[in-house]
């Protein structure tokens, strides 16, 4: 990295003062707009994503006429202006362009800027004739492949339902100067009808559509609700967005043929609402489709990390019975092999300290009933079981343990360090190693680590059984612990986000939660940090957030 550059980058980071906290919590958005009056608006905010070293994709839906809605389908041609500027007041202009916006993207519209600077913060806009213009939005563009970056800092984010609570960990990130990127890992919203998820009497706010999404028009409608949400349109326009999808923004446990929560007939056929979901996410997420109808890539930060982006629905085999030794099938499959393959040649390739997997679930082993492996094994092939043990989840990793042993064993052949998975999915908090054999861990190798961040807002275990958070979870993250010595730690209770820092000697993971899910004005507060030091493959708990 220039020094010019490595000197943008320590200043950016030294000048966390209460000043600059005061700026960020100016507002980038206003509050969401109840319609559009009689002439164009932006009432689903502004957004961009998916950075690279030279440029930024920028996102926004304009509603040209009042009639014309989310999955409405209705309103005129639109054409809309966009502007990126070093500074915020736009006297130093670095790009500018058009676009059409028209009802076949439901008014949504994507601007791929290219030509910027690396390392860069940039401010953005959109614009219409008769000058109404979208609030204005700040980006920040990647280091050069080349740059020997000092570190890197993600918010981390999954499972937001808009039923179960405010978004209030998107506004605390949001109000962060510090962070160059936010990471969703899947769940970015939930299909169910108002009331089935979570029950009738624990909805906050109602769905719209408060029907199941099925169609095209649903899945618009849905997302346009989402977007509405005042700490969601903060966070958008504060930073990029780095988003993969997991089951929810398609039905619940979703695989190639068919989901849990889809009923073929009654619901259609599960190809075309798959169609349907994909076509709606890319129109309302500020991503780039990497081949058609998936959302693995890749993304770089210098010599420091590069980031395999995984989608772990489209080409998964359906999920096995608990118990079942199915799960241990090799003709079984999460990733799909092409992308296996992919995943597997780009951490062969990579030349970068850190190699950071977006997972959307856990990789780690989580099983009870686990045996001494001299009797697992004979056993587990004797009774048709697992022979990792008892799978909790079979929707993880844990349900596809063969591209799982092919995955950690190309790590552990090729002598591949420092890779991290960051995984979303389980609504819970955890610190584990990932082990190449659970049973005989920790005498066995650990291949990688893993931070896993709880949800949002979505259900988790003290609020699926009505109890005081860390009363029965306790003794259940206890017996976990007990029969999966990888897994450092666990909370099953919180709400929250994960604060991810990586520098050329460790990457650490913070764990924040939020005060109350319902409480729209909700605090945080730090609740543990775990890291992994550049060569160990294992994690260890730190003493206190990164500074």
């Amino acid at each position: 990295m220039s020094s010019a550059v490595t000197d943008l980058h320590i200043s950016r980071r030294s000048a966390v003062t209460a000043a600059a906290a005061a700026a960020a919590l100016l507002p980038l958005v206003p509050g969401p707009a109840a319609h559009a009056g009689s002439g164009p608006a932006f009432l689903h905010g502004i957004a961009s994503g998916d950075p690279l070293p030279d440029g930024i994709l920028l996102w926004t839906r304009i509603t040209p006429a009042p009639d014309a809605v989310p999955g409405s389908g209705l309103g005129p041609v639109i054409e809309v202006t966009w502007e990126v500027a070093e500074d915020r007041d736009f006297r130093s202009v670095a790009a500018r362009g058009t676009v059409k916006a028209a009802a076949g993207t439901d008014h949504t519209v994507k601007a791929d800027v290219r030509g910027l600077r690396p390392a860069t913060d940039y401010f953005y806009r959109f614009g219409v004739d008769g000058g109404v213009r979208s609030p204005v939005g700040r980006t920040r563009t990647t280091p050069a492949h080349d740059a020997a970056a000092d570190g890197v800092r993600f918010g981390v984010v999954s499972c937001a339902n808009w039923e179960a609570g405010w978004f209030s960990p998107y506004r605390h990130l949001a109000a962060r100067t510090d962070l160059d990127a936010v990471l969703h890992l899947g769940d970015y919203l939930y299909e169910y009808k108002s009331g089935e998820y979570p029950e009738a009497k624990d909805v906050v706010r109602p769905h719209a559509p408060t029907h199941e999404i099925v169609t095209l028009a649903d899945y618009r409608v849905r997302h346009g609700n989402y977007k509405t949400d005042p700490d969601a349109q903060a966070l958008h326009a504060a930073l990029p967005l780095i988003a993969i999808w997991d089951d929810h923004e398609f039905a619940n446990d979703a695989w190639s043929g068919g989901a849990e929560n889809h009923t073929p007939g009654a619901e259609g056929a599960w190809a075309q609402r798959v169609a349907a979901a994909k076509q709606a996410y890319f129109e309302w997420m500020p991503v780039r489709p990497s081949t058609q109808g998936t959302t693995y890539r890749r993304l770089r930060y210098g010599t420091l990390a590069d980031l395999h982006l995984l989608d772990l629905r489209s080409f998964r085999s359906q999920q096995a019975a608990t118990g079942s030794g199915d799960v241990d099938a090799p003709e079984r499959t999460l990733t799909g092999r092409a992308q296996l393959d992919w995943l597997k040649s780009g951490l062969t390739a990579s030349d970068t300290t850190w190699r950071l997997v977006g997972n959307s679930v856990m990789i780690s082993p989580v099983a009870f009933g686990a045996l001494p492996a001299e009797l697992l094994g004979p056993l587990a092939e004797l009774l048709g079981l697992p022979k990792g043990g008892l799978a909790i989840n079979t929707d993880q990793w844990d349900g596809y343990t063969h591209d799982r042993r092919e995955l950690l064993s190309h790590l552990t052949d090729h002598a591949i360090g420092n890779t991290v998975f960051l995984t979303g999915d389980i609504h819970m908090a955890w610190a584990n190693d990932v082990p190449v054999k659970a049973a005989t861990y920790p005498l066995s190798r650990s291949a990688a680590t893993e931070f896993v961040v709880t949800s949002v807002t979505s259900d988790n275990l003290d609020d699926l059984l009505h109890v005081a958070p860390q009363t029965v979870s306790l003794a259940a993250a206890a017996a976990i612990r007990a029969a999966n010595r990888h897994v450092k730690w666990v909370d099953m209770d919180s709400h929250g986000y994960g604060v991810l820092d990586v520098t050329p000697q460790r990457a650490q993971m913070d764990y924040y939660t939020v005060s109350d899910r319902t409480d729209r004005n909700a605090t945080t507060a730090w609740a543990r940090s775990y890291r992994t030091q550049a060569g160990s493959q294992r994690v260890e708990r730190a003493d206190a957030p990164v500074r």
